[in-house]
């Protein structure tokens, strides 16, 4: 019996041994796998993805509720971002790895006859773009429900690639009137957005004459670009100084040797709210709050482009401040009215078109109406080549008596490579 017993003993050790071994070769196979790919598959596990789906860098799926740091959120309603705004999402369906970014920031002003032309530029982002979006659209009240009404009717594939909040227009009580009717309506807007988006740290503003030719996330990485003194970035008003506006007409210091021009701003907020702006007005350097009234009050009868020559102001006298991107991120019809002077966009082609002056909306310069025309009239989820790239050729080639016509390549050059990824995404 004795015997029996020390048999039965050493066979249960030799299991146990067998066990323990086994064991500890599954958890050393783990730890040579590293942290990143064990987070990898913990997400993938989580989210319930399969390996295609995660690696499909456009589809259609979407995060829906983000803090206001641009995480995602748990719990977020309607005004969960600021009493003033409303808010509106998509119900969630899963988080995409692309997703657990933060997303692009995106903020117009939109006043008066503006609603198409806002609408145009928000389409042109959300056609191109594989980031999920945020809009803070900031509009007079009688817009709102166009927006709401045009947005919300977009095609799902596209709704749900973006979010978006509606603000109304507004100014400090003091000198209300004086801002709201500084150079176009409501255009001065912009100058408190870090006073009101107190809770977002970065954002891109662009005009409503703003059209995207490639993923907004592109202009959102000269953010990872700022070094430690950069609170803002924009390109500059003029490549060519002999047919420069500042330089030969301003009455007012500006930046640099030509001015900048703000259609087409990258912002981070939390560096303007912080930051002591050197100035012309007081020894003290006074924050952004501070700032701006005083400057109003000192320059009002000698500016011309209203806000945008406050800014040119501000950043002539904090030149260590502002990050200067290329004119291809910013073109505009003085780039190429006069003979082409935007050498960048020569070589790589525009990137975002800037159709100020009214251009999109008149026959002086039919390049700039033509790309207009072709993104508004362009039906969601069309073939992109055959219903947006080949239309504009088409139109461009009847537009090539004028100067901007004679290098229309550079119009197609990269919107080509955008069209392609809109054609990758459909057959996924």
């Amino acid at each position: 019996m004795r015997r029996y017993i020390r048999v039965l003993f050493v066979c249960t050790l030799i299991v146990f041994c067998s066990l323990l071994y086994t064991f500890s070769q599954l958890v050393s196979s783990l730890d040579s796998a590293g942290p990143q790919a064990r987070a990898h598959r913990a997400r993938a596990a989580h989210s319930g993805l399969g390996e295609r789906e995660r690696d499909d860098r456009c589809n259609s799926g979407s995060v829906t509720h983000w803090d206001p740091y641009g995480m995602p959120s748990a719990v977020c309603g309607l005004n969960c971002f600021k009493e003033s705004a409303v808010r509106y999402t998509v119900p969630a369906a899963g988080v995409r790895e692309q997703d657990r970014q933060e997303p692009v920031r995106l903020a117009v002003v939109a006043c008066g006859t503006r609603l198409e032309e806002t609408l145009t530029m928000l389409k042109s982002a959300v056609l191109f773009s594989c980031r999920t979006l945020h809009f803070y659209i900031f509009a007079e009240d009688e817009l709102h429900v166009g927006f709401r009404q045009a947005l919300e009717s977009w095609p799902e594939k596209y709704r749900s690639k973006f979010n978006y909040s509606t603000y109304p227009i507004t100014f400090p009580s003091e000198n209300a009137r004086e801002w709201r009717k500084l150079f176009k309506p409501c255009a001065s807007q912009r100058l408190f957005l870090p006073l009101i988006l107190k809770d977002v740290d970065s954002l891109l503003y662009v005009d409503t004459d703003i059209l995207f030719l490639r993923p907004v996330e592109d202009i959102w990485r000269f953010l990872s670009g700022f070094n430690s003194s950069h609170v803002a970035a924009m390109a500059p008003e003029h490549e060519e100084p002999r047919i420069g506006w500042y330089n030969r007409f301003a009455r007012h210091p500006y930046y640099g040797r030509t001015g900048v021009n703000s259609g087409v701003m990258l912002m981070n907020l939390t560096r303007i709210r912080a930051k002591h702006f050197k100035n012309d007005m007081t020894p003290a350097n006074l924050k952004w709050a501070d700032l701006l009234m005083p400057l109003l009050h000192k320059y009002k009868l000698n500016i011309t482009w209203g806000d945008q020559d406050l800014l040119n102001i501000i950043f002539h006298h904090n030149p260590e401040s502002l990050y200067v991107f290329p004119c291809q991120w910013n073109y505009r019809p003085d780039h190429c009215i006069y003979g082409s002077n935007c050498g960048d966009a020569e070589q790589h082609g525009v990137y975002i078109l800037h159709g100020n002056r009214g251009v999109y909306h008149d026959d002086k310069q039919p390049v700039f109406r033509a790309i207009y025309d072709v993104i508004q009239k362009y039906p969601f989820g069309e073939d992109a080549v055959h219903g947006l790239l080949r239309p504009l050729e088409e139109k461009l080639r009847d537009a090539r008596h004028t100067y901007c016509g004679r290098v229309w390549h550079i119009f197609t050059k990269r919107l080509q490579e955008s069209v392609k990824e809109l054609q990758k995404d459909k057959s996924r």
